[in-house]
């Protein structure tokens, strides 16, 4: 079920007892928690409502809460959050949690509860008996981030609501800006219909305006300034990020990981992954992978390599040299335009 779909559902029908929302957009989980909230009155959600963080609280807990019965009210809403049980990931905590306990409640939950899981996660592992087991009797709601088509189409009909219009040219640069994240799109939005309340129309000029580039599309600028060989622009980006207080530290590593995710895709593409299969077996969002995919086919994985490997050795130098960093970005953007030339 989308989340779009679950608002009708609950306003149509009576809950159900067991829910899993599987997915990490922030927005949709948000928006998810909010519907389920209205299945309480106010004055009943203090007694009713629990909310349980399984990184610091047993299992047992929360199922003890469920079990029990509503207090002046017709039903219990319970919310389980980060069920890392459920996945193949290692274990991070030291706390016990009673999974052959969940495992009994899911075989025969209590009517009066609605239960609600919460995993944030790419990927559970369908091999658990309990992951099997909930995706069976529980409710699947998809929080998984939309692609860059489905989250303009999300963004544009919010606005309709509103009766508030987007220019389609201001709908692609918010996307770009916004890396087609849902949350960050959504969060935007107070601002731009703020400015939009007479005109009822969000323009360019509007986005340009409201909307920042974040670092990451300053890096994706920078790292074209560097493939280009263009040494003056690449050192005056790095300069005015600098100037932002940004680290140099944190400046390279995203330097770095971007250069090795275009190595990346350039590898698995020429090997027949699709833009689908790149996004998920690098674990990317589609979005980035499609602006990576765009910017690597433009340059030789030789070039590619040789900065990479250039940057770790600038991180080195960052870590181990009382040197400038500007002097040392500026030695390595002149060292890998001579041997590329």
């Amino acid at each position: 079920m989308e989340v779009s779909a679950l608002k009708k559902a609950l306003k149509n029908n009576s809950p159900q007892s067991v829910y899993l929302v599987q997915g990490q957009e922030a927005y949709l989980i948000d928006q998810v928690k909010a519907q389920f909230h209205q299945l309480l009155a106010p004055e009943e959600a203090t007694m009713n409502f629990g909310d349980y963080d399984l990184a610091s609280v047993p299992l047992a807990t929360a199922l003890n809460d469920a079990m029990s019965a509503p207090f002046f009210g017709e039903r219990r809403l319970v919310f389980i959050q980060h069920p890392l049980f459920l996945t193949s990931a290692a274990k991070q905590t030291n706390v016990v949690h009673d999974v052959a306990g969940l495992i009994k409640y899911l075989q025969q939950p209590v009517p009066t509860t609605t239960l609600v899981i919460f995993a944030a996660y790419d990927k559970l592992d369908e091999r658990k008996k309990v992951t099997k087991l909930l995706k069976k009797k529980a409710v699947l709601i998809d929080a998984r981030p939309l692609t860059e088509q489905k989250a303009q189409h999300y963004v544009a009909n919010y606005l309709k609501q509103k009766n508030i219009n987007i220019q389609p040219e201001a709908l692609q640069l918010l996307v770009q800006r916004a890396e087609a994240n849902l949350t960050l799109m959504m969060g935007e939005l107070t601002k731009l219909i703020l400015y939009a309340k007479k005109q009822r129309e969000i323009t360019v000029t509007a986005v340009k305006s409201l909307v920042t580039q974040n670092l990451e599309q300053n890096i994706f600028t920078l790292v074209d300034a560097v493939m280009a060989r263009d040494v003056a622009r690449a050192v005056s980006l790095y300069r005015q990020l600098i100037l932002q207080k940004e680290e140099p530290l944190k400046l390279n590593a995203i330097l770095v990981g971007q250069f090795r995710l275009l190595l990346q895709v350039k590898i698995l593409q020429r090997n027949g992954y699709s833009q689908g299969d790149l996004a998920r077996v690098l674990h990317a969002h589609p979005y980035r992978v499609k602006l990576a995919l765009g910017q690597a086919k433009r340059f030789s994985q030789k070039a590619l390599r040789q900065a990479y490997l250039g940057l770790v050795d600038l991180e080195y130098q960052l870590k181990t040299s009382q040197r400038d960093a500007e002097l040392l970005f500026q030695l390595f953007i002149l060292k890998f335009s001579q041997n590329a030339a």
